[in-house]
């Protein structure tokens, strides 16, 4: 770090600065700055004139000159990523535009650059990418897009956003961080990362460096110690050492969920030496020709700790730590969920707490809370649900089913907009496929529901629903695959293959996820989420449990076997693989449909295809008979 250009930028920026406030910004003793005021007095940078009594220095235009390779082009602003700590907040809009004390975090941060100068400003977008559009036309920014943001960590977005950072001084900064005063500048003299201290043991990433401020080791947890902690300044002469090891770990498997500092950290370890050797000894040769120095001297790569004082800058960690820095949360977060859960159970907002994402399901998101003595889910329906789910329906179904005691215990449910508040269920887990007492279990529940006689006003037509997600599908991009309408064929001689048996009907859940079969320590079991549910082939429920376990068809006889408690006849199995055809089918139309939303489930949509094709030719081999 050039510390005469540190002066200099002190003297431009405030005029009559005394060199014990010049002390206090650069964080230095008052000694050590009169000495720097004196080199740059001898260098012709600085000049000390009177005014009275009173002595001030002036910046010259030498010291202007010092200055002009530390001007700062621009900055990038992360944000990507979904901060499921925030939940159920963001599930409608990201962390980076909450706000605090009525203003967003990331318009804040963008005012606070406009306002020493910065106006080249790109934000790396991803999750509600459509929700920062607004920015550009409000700051002229601009958007970046990262299609990686759901599978990938920060690495791939600063990956994404490498041509923008090349050759240039570029302010990184986080969404979602709030600085009390601003403290970016139009010029930096040298790489800094921001840090703040922890009294006590700490996690974070601690930072060791020596008396001048350069960095020179990161460890995950530290005590009374200096973290990264806020916004990092990456000037050219750095970026041109650091982008190119970090061009190398995006190429290399495992390092998917690294964050983009890591490459830095292996670097001053000697680490991102060893790894991309052990990697690619040809791509360390050729990061080394792209960084202009050899591998083993990466650890002298220079950034200096920018140490912020307390109540400085602010990652918010999740929603409570909100609520306790802006009381506007405590009671009015504006979002529908959380209102929903205070009506529901006559509570202020701030009476829920211990807020956690679930993973999100397929078609709905949903969090955990608890407030007063109760634990419970909270569902919240996905985009384009209301085309899916017939809501009145799936109510029906619970109203039927609840004297089985099969279900979760539902404490509310809307059947107009969809949003479910149920009990959460303690030393419980998800049915494993891979557990045969589990699927035993699992099995034996869906008899229980077959034999119990319900019925409800609606079934579950496949063949309906079939048409439905293909005309939705059809509506919204068209249906990718190339050998469709060969498939659909055959899919359709299926259909009337089991039209032609006239199969009993009962009420089916349809659904028969193993992530839907709770199991309890005495083996006992709940089924949950019934918005499939209707009248249908018991069978169906077999199938459907066999592909969302990815079974092949050894497994898939097995499972046939638990339900019926005895070996299958031919016609069994084959609306058995039929029911499973159909239902591949059926599924895989429905993941292309929620792809056209925004939503994707990767190899998900082949292999349901792939169900369809190869038990339709399955059938067709060995019993054709029934065809």
């Amino acid at each position: 770090m050039n510390r005469q250009a540190l002066v200099c930028r002190n003297i431009l920026e405030k005029p009559d600065i005394t060199q014990r406030e010049m002390a206090k910004n650069m964080d230095i003793s008052l000694g050590t700055v009169n000495g720097l005021v004196k080199e740059c007095l001898a260098e012709g940078y600085i000049a000390e004139e009177e005014n009275g009594k009173e002595k001030y220095l002036i910046l010259l235009e030498k010291g202007k000159e010092l200055l002009k390779p530390y001007k700062v082009d621009g900055a990038l602003i992360i944000a990507a990523g979904f901060g499921s700590r925030f939940v159920p907040l963001t599930f409608e809009t990201p962390k980076g535009l909450l706000e605090v004390f009525g203003e967003r975090m990331i318009e804040r941060q963008i005012k606070q650059l406009h306002e020493v100068g910065i106006h080249d400003i790109t934000i790396a977008v991803g999750y509600l990418k459509e929700k920062f559009e607004y920015l550009i036309d409000k700051y002229d920014v601009k958007l970046l897009y990262n299609p990686e943001y759901s599978c990938k960590n920060t690495l791939a977005t600063v990956y994404r956003a490498r041509k923008f950072l090349k050759g240039r001084n570029v302010y990184i900064l986080s969404s979602d961080n709030w600085m009390r005063e601003n403290m970016y500048h139009s010029y930096e003299c040298g790489a800094w990362y921001s840090a703040a201290h922890e009294e006590g043991e700490t996690k974070e990433w601690c930072l060791t460096f020596n008396k001048k401020g350069r960095i020179s080791d990161v460890n995950v947890g530290g005590k009374d110690a200096w973290f990264m902690y806020g916004p990092v300044y990456l000037s050219r002469e750095f970026s041109a050492k650091f982008l190119p090891v970090l061009e190398a770990y995006y190429q290399i498997p495992g390092t998917e969920q690294f964050y983009w500092e890591q490459p830095y950290v292996d670097m001053l370890k000697g680490e991102a030496k060893r790894r991309l050797e052990k990697e690619d000894k040809e791509l360390l040769k050729q990061t080394e020709e792209a960084c202009g120095i050899p591998a083993s001297k990466w650890n002298e790569i220079e950034m200096n700790i920018n140490r912020q004082p307390d109540n400085q800058v602010y990652e918010f960690e999740n929603l409570e730590e909100l609520r306790l820095f802006d009381t506007h949360y405590q009671n009015h977060s504006d979002n529908a969920a959380m209102e929903l859960v205070a009506e529901v159970f006559h509570v202020p907002e701030f009476q829920i707490t211990d807020i956690k994402c679930l993973k999100s399901g397929m078609t709905n998101k949903s969090f955990l809370f608890r407030t007063g003595d109760h634990h419970c889910i909270c569902r919240i329906p996905g985009p384009g649900t209301e085309l899916l789910i017939n809501r009145e329906q799936e109510k029906e179904v619970y109203d039927a089913v609840r004297p089985l005691g099969i279900t979760e215990h539902v404490l509310y449910l809307n059947p107009k907009t969809g949003y479910k508040i149920s009990e959460y269920y303690e030393n419980t887990h998800n049915a494993s496929a891979d557990n045969w007492d589990d699927m035993k279990t699992c099995m034996d529940m869906v008899r229980k529901l077959h034999e119990a006689g319900l019925k409800v006003g609606h079934s579950f037509n496949i063949r309906e629903r079939i048409s439905f997600y293909e005309k939705l599908c059809l509506e919204h991009g068209g249906i990718p695959f190339e050998d469709y309408s060969q498939v659909r064929e055959w899919v359709n001689q299926l259909l009337d293959a089991l039209d032609k048996m006239d199969l009993p009907q009962c009420l089916c859940h349809i659904d028969a996820n193993v992530d839907n079969f709770l199991i309890f320590p005495d083996h006992s079991a709940k089924l949950l989420d019934w918005e499939y549910a209707g009248m249908c082939d018991p069978l169906m429920d077999v199938s459907m449990c066999a592909i969302y376990s990815y079974y092949e068809e050894e497994q898939t006889e097995k499972l046939l076997e638990l339900y019926l408690q005895r070996r299958p006849d031919d016609k069994e199995r084959f609306i058995t693989y039929a029911d499973a055809a159909l239902g591949g089918f059926l599924w895989c139309l429905w993941a292309v449909y929620k792809a056209s939303l925004g939503d994707e489930f990767g190899e998900y949509t082949i292999i349901m295809y792939r169900y369809a094709k190869r038990y339709y030719k399955k059938l067709m081999k060995e019993l054709p008979q029934f065809f």
